[in-house]
Parts: structure tokens; C-alpha cells; sequence
């Protein structure tokens, strides 16, 4: 709760700061300084001090999993601040409202990761998603990003209509809206419930970028500004995973035998259409985008699953997305040139990015000794739980192996060719400090997991 409330006081504080504040190095110190508080807030809710005292009437409840990694999100968010502060102010003059934009996103993020309610679960997801439409058009000379916002607020909006469709569903077959309750379910009302329960699969399938649904998702990531499609493909997609896992395991667990094989089928052909399709691409920030695709499919393991290590290694997996694709897009908002040339001899000019950027690379790819390694181990662990899902299990493998060429493509250009004719930027100290850190928990994460999951239990 301590979160939920601040962010969205920060949020009204940051729209006054443009004001306010006429030095942009003021409104970046504001921000650090905010997420900063928020972050120790949501640390002390941890251990038990809550600073405000509100009668949540059954409709948010903050147990331990949604504060540890409401916790990893905004220290994810922080290292974000401080790698792409200083890119926003190249998107536009309203420097101090995309910060206020951001904070009222992680408002609705503290919603849906807590909601005992679908109305909570609504309104999170709308209080994420509006001002995500609003970034992505943020660059108002930038044509392509004009385009993405209309595609994916035309998109978002039938997606929306499919979610309170599938609340109407539900609340006719249940007569209530919070997930809590579990009134008896009689054969007419099944039905409801069945159809309520595909809306609301499809719905947040859209959000998460699954295919299907997933058409959005290269136009949008790659039309939109760099520095925000970081965010939006990191701290938002492991939020809503998590409001999704938690969605079908207490409103719907009961009758996890209905969707189950609808949820194997939407892993299996995001995993084959994410990563085949990455394999084209000739853009590193377009292979990026069909890259969260894939590892929406790996994600989608916690939801198969629906057990205790999924949901350890949903928490796990997002540690390790996270970290790597920040850090990857914080690089490449730097760089004037976006396709796999554009690193040509990257080991050579700049070895220590270079280097940061391999450990990202290799975490993506699941190579051992990384966050990423493991986290698919505990998502395949998670699904060979369950009877019947060996084939499942191989195909998710057969597809990270496909996966490792089209990241290593990047390792290649850096390594094992010259520098080209488009020079690589410099860096400031700060960032590279804060990129090896971040390389450094993707790394320390691979072999010490309990540092983070332990944090789940105590």
C-alpha cells in the first residue's frame, strides 16, 4: 500500500515540477530521488511498516509475492531512470511529464499485482495502459511512433472491450467480483463462467504480447521512442504476467482442466512465432521485439503451470528479462545506427559496453551461469509437473536453441568483425557503472537464485 499511494503522489508532484523545476538535471534528480523513496517504501511494507493505515475492503490485498516483486520492479525502474534519463530529453520538451507519466503507471502496476477484485484488476490494467499510448506517441515529429500509438491504442481498446466482456461473463455465472469468494457454480452458470474465462484469456494474452495476438507488438515496440520501449517491454509485460498467473489460479483454478490446453497451445505457437520470426529480422531493435514475444512464451510456463515453481521462476524470469533488456535498450537508444552492422567491432571500441551487453545476450539465450539459465530451467521444472506436458517441455527447448542464433548475430557483429564506417558512442562513467552491476545480478542471479526467491518465504 505504502507504493501504491506514494507513486501517485510522486506522479501529481512530477506534473507540477515542469513548472516548477526549469533545469532538466533538477527534474532527473526529483525522479531518482522519488523512485528512491518509493523503493524503501515498499521495502519497509516488507518488513511489516506500513505508513498508511486504509480499509481495502476485500479489493487489494499485498501479500509477500506481490511485494517482493513489486520490490524487484522498482529497482528495475530505478536502474532504468538512471541508464534513459538523460535519452528522454531527446523525445520532447515535456521532459518532467514523462516521469509523471511513469510514476502513474507503477500506480496501476502496484494494482495488478494485488487485486482481489476484477474491477482492481480493470483499473490497474487501464491505469498501466493510457499512459503507455501517450510514450509511445511522445515523439510528435516521428511519424512511425504517431502510427504506433494509434495501432496500439485502436488495439488496446478492442482488447479492453474483451476484458469487461469477460468481467460481465464472470460476474453473471459468480455474482460477484472479487476473487476471494467462491460461490457455487450451477450448470447454466458454467457456461458463463467458461465463456467469461476465454474473454479474459484472450484479453490479457493482447497485453502480454502472446500470439495470436501479438500483431502489435513489432509496430509498436519499434515506432515508438527507444528509451520508452525499454519500459514498456520490461517492468509492464512481468506486471502483467503476474496479474495473469494470479487471475486463473484464484478465480479460475478450479477448473484449470477448461483452459489448460488453450494455454499450452498459445505458449507453443508464441514460442515458435517469437522466435522464427526474430530470426529475420535485420533490425536489432525490431529482433528485440519479436525476441519479448518469445520470452512472453517461456513466461507463459507459470500460467500452465500453476505451481509453486512457476511461480519462483516467473519471479526469477523477470529479474533476469528485466535487467538484460534494459540494459540492452539503454545501449542501443545511444546508437545512431539500429541494425546488427551498427555494433561491427563493438568488442574493440567499446569492450566493457561490449562486454555488459554479452552477459545480457547470453542471459536471453539461457546460456548456464546466467538469470536467464535458470529462470527457464524452473519454468520447464514447473511444466513437467504437470501430466502430459512432455512435449510441451521439447518444443520450448527445441525453440531456445533457435533462439541462441539470432542473439548471438549481436555477439558476432561485436566481436568477430571491424569497426564500421558509423562510430559507436561514448558513454559516460555513471552508466557504465550502473550497466556492470546490472550484468553483475544477471550473473550472480544464475548461481546464487535464493538471494531472490528466498526473500519469498521470510
Amino acid at each position: 500500500m505504502n507504493a501504491l499511494i506514494i507513486s501517485a503522489v510522486l506522479g501529481v508532484i512530477m506534473m507540477f515540477g515542469s513548472t516548477l523545476l526549469k533545469q532538466k538535471n533538477s527534474i532527473r534528480a526529483l525522479a531518482t530521488g522519488g523512485m528512491l523513496l518509493l523503493l524503501l517504501a515498499n521495502l519497509l511494507e516488507m518488513g511489516g511498516i506500513r505508513f498508511f493505515q486504509v480499509e481495502l475492503k476485500g479489493m487489494l490485498f499485498f501479500d509477500q509475492f506481490a511485494l517482493v516483486f513489486h520490490s524487484l520492479l522498482l529497482l528495475a525502474v530505478l536502474l532504468y531512470i538512471i541508464l534513459a534519463a538523460p535519452d528522454m530529453e531527446k523525445v520532447g520538451v515535456n521532459y518532467a511529464d514523462y516521469f509523471a507519466l511513469l510514476f502513474f503507471i507503477l500506480c496501476g502496476v502496484a494494482m495488478v499485482l494485488a487485486f482481489k477484485s476484477l474491477l482492481i484488476l480493470f483499473l490497474g490494467i487501464e491505469i498501466i495502459s493510457i499512459p503507455l499510448y501517450i510514450l509511445t506517441g511522445s515523439d510528435k515529429k516521428n511519424l512511425k511512433g504517431n502510427e504506433a500509438a494509434l495501432k496500439y491504442f485502436l488495439l488496446g481498446s478492442f482488447s479492453t472491450g474483451l476484458m469487461l466482456m469477460g468481467i460481465a461473463l464472470v460476474y453473471g455465472a459468480r455474482g460477484t467480483f472479487s476473487t476471494l469468494a467462491n460461490p457455487a457454480i450451477t450448470p447454466m452458470n458454467l457456461n458463463l463462467l467458461i465463456a467469461g474465462m476465454a474473454f479474459l484469456l484472450f484479453s490479457m494474452a493482447f497485453k502480454v504480447s502472446a500470439a495470436p495476438f501479438h500483431f502489435w507488438t513489432p509496430d509498436v515496440y519499434d515506432g515508438a521512442p527507444t528509451v520508452f520501449t525499454s519500459f514498456m517491454a520490461t517492468i509492464v509485460k512481468a506486471a502483467v504476467f503476474v496479474a495473469f498467473v494470479r487471475l486463473f489460479d484464484e478465480l479460475f483454478g478450479d477448473f484449470d482442466g477448461k483452459w489448460r490446453l488453450w494455454v499450452a497451445v498459445l505458449t507453443a505457437v508464441t514460442l515458435f512465432i517469437g522466435n522464427i520470426t526474430a530470426v529475420f529480422q535485420q533490425s536489432v531493435k525490431r529482433m528485440l521485439a519479436y525476441s519479448s514475444i518469445a520470452q512472453a512464451g517461456f513466461m507463459l510456463f507459470a500460467l500452465y503451470a500453476m505451481n509453486g515453481d512457476g511461480k519462483e521462476g516467473l519471479l526469477l524470469y523477470a529479474a533476469a528479462y528485466c535487467f538484460a533488456t534494459i540494459g540492452i535498450f539503454a545501449v542501443l537508444a545511444r546508437m545512431k545506427d539500429y541494425t546488427f552492422d551498427g555494433f561491427n567491432g563493438m568488442g574493440k571500441t567499446r569492450p566493457f559496453i561490449a562486454a555488459a551487453l554479452a552477459v545480457f545476450l547470453f542471459s536471453l539465450a539461457g546460456i548456464p551461469l546466467t538469470a536467464g539459465f535458470l529462470a527457464k530451467f524452473y519454468m520447464l521444472k514447473a511444466a513437467l509437473a504437470v501430466p502430459g506436458s512432455a512435449w510441451l517441455v521439447l518444443f520450448a527447448v527445441l525453440m531456445a536453441a533457435v533462439s541462441v542464433y539470432y542473439y548471438f548475430r549481436v555477439l558476432q557483429a561485436m566481436y568477430f568483425r571491424e569497426p564500421g564506417e558509423t562510430s559507436h558512442p561514448e558513454f559516460p562513467a555513471y552508466f557504465k557503472w550502473v550497466l556492470g552491476a546490472m550484468a553483475a545480478l544477471v550473473i550472480v542471479l544464475g548461481v546464487l537464485p535464493e538471494l531472490l526467491l528466498g526473500r519469498l518465504y521470510f
